[in-house]
């Protein structure tokens, strides 16, 4: 069964997927046994139930993002999907790409521009791509997706264009929504923003930035997302169950 194929029968059947981000700045790779036994340790910490691997982040400066890949797929059969600052980090390593799409932003650059750019690598690659309308919401703090795109977050205190929104990027045929506080985000996107876009649409829904805790997850599940994203607090060690 296809990645997207997977996802979907989790969003039609209630269950709860759980994807780690992995930031490639943030990832050991000098030598070859020193960043394979960081590979290894990195994979122990995370919880027993996840589900999938997201590797990406807004800026990869040191262009780490395939050796990361090569080496968490050595380590792990968890699928691996890129989620993709810009289009230097798509790499035919991985097993799907999140093929974002900012719809939040005025910004064309992240609209269209950079999937231009990346289409011919896409092309020429194995990966299952899948459409993925991109949101960014207001988690009361500047996130690095918000500097690096130049673009406004969505107030939580407008639901209904967060919701028009979503709703417009699954009539342009996206498979996914993905809801995005931004990493380090403050506070999480609210459990009845999460609520009211699942009333109105029927693609599966991810929910990502500003959860630190069990409980914040759960609510986000509870609420109607299909797949929740913890990156910072499991870097950072803060995850509190």
């Amino acid at each position: 069964m296809s990645i997207l194929k997977n996802i979907i029968s989790a969003a039609q059947s209630k269950n709860r997927l759980l994807a780690i981000l992995i930031d490639p700045d943030k990832f050991e790779v000098d030598g070859d046994e020193k960043s394979s036994a960081f590979a290894k340790a990195y994979l122990k910490k995370i919880p027993a139930q996840t589900t999938h691997l997201f590797i990406g982040g807004s800026t990869d400066h040191n262009r780490k993002t395939e050796k990361v890949v090569q080496l968490l797929k050595a380590e792990t059969d968890l699928p691996i999907l890129l989620f993709p600052g810009d289009y230097t980090q798509v790499t035919p390593e991985a097993d799907a790409l999140l093929f974002l799409s900012l719809l939040s932003g005025d910004n064309p650059e992240f609209l269209i521009g950079q999937q231009v750019k990346a289409a011919r690598v896409v092309q020429q690659s194995n990966l299952e791509v899948i459409p993925t309308g991109y949101l960014l919401i207001d988690g009361g703090s500047q996130t690095a997706v918000e500097r690096v795109s130049n673009t406004q977050p969505l107030s939580q205190d407008q639901p209904e264009i967060i919701i028009t929104t979503a709703l417009a990027g699954q009539y342009l045929g996206k498979k996914l929504l993905y809801l995005e506080a931004g990493s380090g985000a403050r506070s999480a996107v609210q459990p009845h923003i999460i609520a009211s876009v699942c009333e109105a649409i029927t693609i599966p829904i991810i929910v990502g930035g500003g959860i630190r805790t069990e409980r914040a997850m759960q609510a986000a599940f509870t609420a109607g997302a299909t797949m929740v994203v913890v990156g910072t607090a499991f870097e950072d060690n803060t995850w509190n169950n």
